[in-house]
């Protein structure tokens, strides 16, 4: 890692953002927002119904079809406290298609609330999942490893450690952990709303394309999409393809650190199928992405396809993107030829799909490989989805960094900020 990229200070990534900016619901109708325009390095406003229109006949757009789960539950200790637990990652199974289908107990990575009224043993509560009683337990694991890592987690200093579910009922119809979470659980919106969780959050809090449970924050670039949207899309022949990247809490963590090396990104899991290696290569090694959550998908797939190249028979446990690798190894292979390299491993393995997790973490100094046009809404000040963005669009002649221009802009016209707010749809050179 350059010393410069070590040394990007967050202090230079700061803006004004009054709170009534940010907007604390969505609009009526999903696709109604603005979109703020930045394709040529001129700024422009137009409505979001007109993206199709922005975009390159034939190009391949992707969006990342991760479902929000209903991750935050809540038990009462017999003294009255109550303690929230957050379902962040699951542990044991590992798999999120095995976690959700378990039926009698799992380990999750979670985040308590109110963490120093729960020092110990196990919190119950009965809950209803279709139509029979089941009793809920929970227990700390101090003590517990990270089955993929191998590393412990520190529970003295950090609310983040491994708990265990457990259930029954006395009937003996299975109930899985999935019916558990939508039977008792709460979808989790951004902190930043200041608000609780409403009903018509279910609905407004999930792209229309969502599919695949897993993530405690939507792709909200995402929401503003709608069946007629995409229909458009269709009609102005963009072909449309989707990836998986379950979001997790780390997508609010602040940047508390002075400088940008000392920030610890969390790790994510992504899926990819084969047919979308292949349609990337289709089109030469590009595409648009939707979201900042299908940018870090796409562009970890160059890195992915560097590990194979070196390293044939890596497992996918092996193919996880550490936060740092983009600016410590060689980038000069060919997109194309890294792309080759995973779907070679693909086919010999017999994988339909590639399962694995990445860290990346992209800002100012990032070259990219694949994305060439992104869609995504308007981001926290002093986050690394701003540095993000920053990367992307890149600096003026003079050196001035042109996302200012993009957000002074919005500030300027009244656009509305972060997860429910406006959209934009940016290019570089």
């Amino acid at each position: 890692m350059t010393c410069d990229i070590q040394h990007i200070r967050i202090e230079e990534y700061d803006y004004p953002l009054p709170d009534e900016r940010i907007a604390k619901f969505p609009l009526a109708e999903r696709d109604s927002s603005k979109l703020l325009v930045c394709l040529d390095g001129k700024v422009s406003e137009d409505r979001f119904t007109s993206l199709p229109h922005y975009l390159p006949k034939g190009a391949l757009m992707v969006f990342n079809n991760t479902r929000v789960i209903q991750a935050r539950l809540h038990f009462r200790k017999e003294t009255g406290a109550l303690i929230e637990v957050f379902c962040l990652e699951p542990l044991v199974p590992r798999e999120y298609v095995s976690m959700f289908a378990q039926t009698d107990s799992c380990v999750w990575l979670c985040m308590v609330g109110n963490l120093k009224k729960w020092k110990g043993g196990s919190l119950t509560r009965t809950i209803e999942v279709n139509g029979q009683l089941v009793e809920l337990s929970v227990e700390r694991m101090d003590e517990e490893k990270d089955f993929v890592r191998g590393t412990t987690y520190c529970t003295t200093s950090s609310p983040e450690f491994p708990v265990r579910f457990s259930w029954h009922s006395q009937d003996e119809k299975p109930i899985t952990f999935a019916e558990v979470l939508q039977a008792c659980g709460e979808l989790p919106i951004p902190p930043y709303l200041n608000r609780e969780t409403q009903e018509s959050d279910l609905r407004t809090y999930q792209t229309v394309y969502s599919k695949i449970d897993g993530s405690v924050a939507a792709p909200t670039a995402g929401l503003h999409f709608t069946e007629s949207v995409l229909k458009a899309l269709d009609d102005c022949g963009i072909e449309r393809d989707e990836v998986t990247l379950h979001v997790g809490a780390g997508t609010f963590k602040p940047v508390k650190s002075e400088f940008i090396g000392d920030h610890a990104m969390h790790s994510e899991y992504i899926v990819v199928r084969r047919a979308t290696i292949e349609k990337l290569i289709a089109h030469g090694g590009e595409a648009i992405a939707v979201g900042t959550t299908s940018v870090r998908t796409l562009e970890s797939l160059y890195y992915i396809g560097l590990i194979l190249l070196h390293h044939p028979d890596a497992s996918e446990e092996e193919l996880h993107v550490p936060q740092w690798m983009p600016y410590e190894s060689a980038d000069d292979i060919p997109t194309l030829e890294a792309l080759g390299a995973i779907l070679r491993w693909m086919e010999t393995g017999g994988y339909d799909c590639l399962h694995t997790t990445t860290q990346i973490i992209i800002v100012p100094g990032y070259k990219f490989h694949i994305v060439r046009c992104m869609v995504t809404n308007f981001h926290q000040p002093k986050s690394t989805l701003l540095l993000l963005v920053s990367a992307f669009v890149g600096n003026h002649a003079d050196g001035t960094p042109v996302w200012r221009d993009i957000y002074d802009f919005a500030l300027a016209h009244d656009f509305r900020f972060l997860s429910y707010g406006d959209s934009s749809i940016l290019g570089r050179d």
